[in-house]
Parts: structure tokens; C-alpha cells; sequence
């Protein structure tokens, strides 16, 4: 019966050709494992396409709604599996693809007759990269929107015609609505059409011209595709898969608040696969940066285009090509070294940006002690503040706090006022906890952070974050011992008499004292 209903299929679709244009296609013997690769590529590519797909059912590209339409995907099991698969996957597609890249020139398979298999390649590469590029703007958090302010500030560096596709980048005077839809529209229907046709044209051109076999020759005749190099190629596949659904699982990095154009004040930090051209410009300051942004990789991928042609004579074994061996090995640890460079080379602001500042940590005693959560809460009037989309600045929360009447006339009482810090660190703490949940500190961290962010993060730094009035405390405890900042913070005129520090014996308890004295000492 089912041999009957298959030929039915093929007398009408051609299905056994199908099967034989999949699965039948003649391997040059000692094919192995190092040729898995592809299809690894072509699996992620059909995730990223796949979960992709699934997300644009709920993003929104506005600026008014993108931010808290990523937060709502996330905020659903589903959704933050699905959104961490194609996060993951942008890391696992550029790796997956960089590595068959080496393979391609390790092998020597893009000497003739598949010089434009090598090209149709690296324009899928291209489109990778252009793929994470256009991806990185579409939740609109901060991160996003000040990477593609340099993003396009590096277009504007291109000879002749930076201003124009900087402005076609943009879409306007200035990074906004248009932007964002400009990018939405790249990532999920321009980017995506090129990208198949290119596959498409790499696949028929590698099927007709055949892949290249081992660098030394094997005895023997061809092999099938099915089933010993399929086995090969499920069984990478699926590790590879099941090592992304591992990542994507455990969950994906906290976003930064929204998208506020006027916070300047933001270190932007690319994906790690930009990392490296991200460190190169900072070789390259002022007039020379054209050089790290433009010429420099314009350069390295002319190279890589004109490889068939620069490398023609015959051999394939990677011993005897040298000199493209060695140019290939510098590259890479080039590559590898700039990206550790940039990855080591962290802001403090940005380091303190992955994790709760002491000011964030006292803003939750305060927004405890203002009552916050008579109206922010499941059944309140108003979201519960882990939800809220906070963009608004400290004046602005100073003022609502102080004054219900901003926002919702005659429905509650004043809570307690706040000071001006107070308000800042209550905005950092509500920045905080909408991208993460509050870990939970011992109670001595939570007793110090509330003095730090009352008294002292007005003058002092920790992390970055702080005031410049006093000396920076991030490693005080390298110094002085709790007992000496005890009695410093008591009484600072006795330990330096030209201090302009005042004296908080008075104004904080025993236990406030011990605890932020043991915090100090505990930052070596």
C-alpha cells in the first residue's frame, strides 16, 4: 500500500528524485567529520529563521511599544525560550559559520572550479553579520540604541558616500521611529530574501561542482551521502542544537532600560563577535579611525575575495600553501586576540551595569519605606514596579513621589518624601529590577547600601557610579582596616583635620555604622 501511494507521489511530484538529489549525492572517499560543518550552518539557519518567525508575532517596531513588547515575550516561559534560542543562536551562527569559513581555506576548497562557491559563501557570511547588526536595535534598550549611534556614526567614515548611507541608516535627523523600522524591515524581509537566494545559489553550485574531499587523495570509490556521512552530520547537528537549548533555557542577559536619547552618559558594548573591531578603532583615534573602521576590513575582505585567484596553484595540502597558512593563522589570532583585548577592556560603568549597584540595593529600602507598593502591586492601581517601563529621571520620580496628585488625582495619600538621592537611587532600582530579578543580599549589604545611596554616593565612587567630590572607595578596603573606617565616617576631622567630610557619628546607628565600615573594608 505504501509502496503504491509513493509511486502514485512520484508518477506526480518526482519524490525519488528528491531522495536522490538529498541523500544519494557521491562523496569523494575519506570524507569525514570535518565536513559537518555546513549542514551545522544550515540547521541554525533555519532556527534563526524559524524562531525569528515566531517573534515577530508579538514584537512591536515602534519606539513608543518594542521595549515592553520584548519584555512581555520574555516574560513567558515560551517566549523566553524562544527568544533565547534566537539570541544564542546569533553567537552559534557566527561561530558555526567562521569555522567552516577556516575549513574552506584549510582544505584549499576554493581553488577552481569552485571560485564561486567560495563567493557565494562569504556573501552568506556578509549577510550573518548584517543580520546581527540590524537584530541588535530592535528591543530599543539602552544598549541598543547607543550601539547604533555608533553604528552609524562609523557609516558616516565610508569615502564619498558615508553621509548618504548613514542617512539612509538613520532614515532621519535623528535616530527614531524611522530607525527602528528601516532595521525591522532589513532584519525580517529584505536580509532574510537575499540570504535564501544566496544559500540557495551556494548549495546548487556546491552539488554541481561537488565538495572537495580530503586534502590527501583516498583510495577507493565515491561514497553516498546516506548514511554514513548523514550519521556524521545528525550527530553534530544534534550537539550542537542540544547544546543551544541548554543556553537558551538558562535564560537570556538582562536588558538595560529604555532607550533614552538624552542619557549621554551610556558606554555602549557590542555583541562579542564585534568586539574585536570594537577595540581596533581605539588604534585609530581622532582623523585615523576611517583606517580600524574602514580600511582595514575593506581590505581583509578584498583579500579574502580574491583568495582563488591570489592562491592558484594546485596543491591543497595547508604545508605547502605557507603563505596563505601563515596569513590565515596571523588573522585569526588577530581576531582573537583584539576580541580578548575588548572583552578585558571593560568600562567600570558598563561592568557595574551586569550587576546590582549599592545604589539600586538601597533604592529597595526605599521604595519599602515610601510605600511604593500600596499602588504598585498585582491588585493596585498601577503596575508592581517590577513591571513598570521606567524611563522617567529622578526629578521626575522626586516630584511623584512628593506629589500623587502629578499622576492620579485624589486616589491616594502622599507617600513619604524623598531626597533628591533618595529618588535617584529609588529610579536605579526600579531600572534594575525591571530587567532582573532581586537576588537577595544578607542583611549587612542591604543595612550599608542604604547609607551609601542617603549619604554617600553623592561624593564618593564605587563601580563607576558616584560622585567625584571624594576619593573613589572601590578598593578602600586595600588601605584601611573596619576599625580605621569606623572612625573615619565618626568623626573625619580627627583622622584628617583639613577634611571637608562631615561627621555622621550622630546621624547613622551602631548597626548602620558597622555595616557600611565592614563593606568598605571587605573592597580590596
Amino acid at each position: 500500500m505504501i509502496g503504491r501511494l509513493i509511486d502514485w507521489l512520484h508518477d506526480r511530484t518526482g519524490i525519488r528524485t528528491i531522495r536522490e538529489v538529498l541523500f544519494d549525492e557521491p562523496l569523494p572517499p575519506g570524507t569525514g567529520w570535518f565536513f559537518t560543518l555546513g549542514s551545522v550552518l544550515l540547521a541554525l539557519i533555519g532556527i534563526q529563521v524559524l524562531t525569528g518567525a515566531f517573534l515577530t508575532l508579538y514584537y512591536a517596531p515602534t519606539p513608543d511599544h518594542a521595549y515592553d513588547s520584548v519584555r512581555f515575550i520574555s516574560s513567558t516561559t515560551a517566549g523566553r525560550l524562544v527568544r533565547g534560542l534566537h539570541h544564542f543562536g546569533a553567537s552559534f551562527i557566527v561561530v558555526a559559520a567562521a569555522l567552516h569559513m577556516l575549513r574552506v581555506i584549510g582544505f584549499g576548497s576554493y581553488k577552481p572550479p569552485r571560485e564561486l562557491t567560495w563567493l557565494s559563501g562569504l556573501g552568506a557570511l556578509g549577510l550573518i553579520l548584517a543580520f546581527a547588526l540590524t537584530g541588535y536595535l530592535l528591543p530599543w534598550d539602552q544598549r541598543a540604541y547607543w550601539a547604533t549611534v555608533v553604528t552609524i556614526n562609523i557609516s558616516k567614515l565610508a569615502p564619498v558616500a558615508g553621509d548618504v548611507v548613514a542617512g539612509i541608516m538613520r532614515g532621519g535627523s535623528a535616530i527614531g521611529a524611522l530607525t527602528l523600522t528601516r532595521w525591522y524591515a532589513a532584519h525580517v524581509i529584505f536580509l532574510p530574501a537575499i540570504l535564501i537566494a544566496i544559500v540557495a545559489a551556494h548549495l546548487v553550485l556546491m552539488r554541481r561542482q561537488g565538495i572537495s574531499g580530503p586534502v590527501r587523495t583516498h583510495k577507493g570509490p565515491s561514497t553516498a551521502f546516506f548514511p554514513a556521512q548523514t550519521a556524521r552530520d545528525v550527530t553534530v547537528v544534534s550537539i550542537v542544537v542540544i547544546a543551544l537549548f541548554v543556553l537558551a533555557w538558562r535564560g537570556m542577559p538582562a536588558m538595560e532600560g529604555p532607550a533614552d536619547p538624552t542619557d549621554a552618559t551610556f558606554i555602549p558594548r557590542p555583541e562579542w563577535y564585534f568586539l574585536g573591531l570594537f577595540q581596533l578603532l581605539k588604534y585609530f583615534p581622532g582623523k585615523l579611525e576611517v583606517v580600524g573602521a574602514i580600511i582595514i576590513p575593506t581590505v581583509l575582505g578584498a583579500l579574502l575575495a580574491l583568495l582563488p585567484w591570489l592562491d592558484r596553484g594546485p596543491e591543497r595540502d595547508p604545508r605547502r600553501r605557507r603563505v596563505v597558512t601563515v596569513g590565515v593563522l596571523v588573522g585569526v589570532v588577530a581576531v582573537v586576540a583584539l576580541t580578548t583585548l575588548g572583552w578585558r577592556d571593560k568600562p567600570a560603568s558598563a561592568a557595574a551595569a551586569d550587576t546590582w549597584s549599592m545604589r539600586a540595593i538601597g533604592g529597595r529600602q526605599f521604595a519599602a519605606n515610601a510605600k511604593c507598593a500600596r499602588c504598585h502591586s498585582e491588585s493596585g492601581m498601577a503596575d508592581p514596579l517590577e513591571q513598570v517601563s521606567m524611563s522617567r529621571g529622578p526629578e521626575w520620580l522626586a516630584g511623584h513621589v512628593a506629589d500623587p496628585e502629578m499622576i492620579a488625582p485624589g486616589l491616594r495619600e502622599p507617600p513619604a518624601a524623598v531626597t533628591e538621592r533618595e529618588a535617584a537611587a529609588l529610579v536605579a532600582y526600579v531600572r534594575q529590577v525591571t530587567r532582573e530579578p532581586y537576588p537577595g543580599y544578607p542583611q549587612p549589604i542591604e543595612t550599608a547600601a542604604g547609607v551609601w545611596a542617603r549619604y554617600c554616593v553623592g561624593c564618593h565612587v564605587i563601580d563607576g557610579d558616584g560622585g567625584s567630590d571624594g576619593p573613589e572607595l572601590s578598593h578602600i578596603g586595600s588601605k584601611h582596616d573596619t576599625a580605621a573606617l569606623r572612625e573615619w565616617i565618626v568623626d573625619p576631622e580627627a583622622a584628617k583635620p583639613d577634611t571637608d567630610m562631615p561627621a555622621f557619628g550622630k546621624r547613622l546607628t551602631a548597626a548602620q555604622l558597622d555595616a557600611i565600615a565592614q563593606y568598605l573594608a571587605n573592597r580590596k
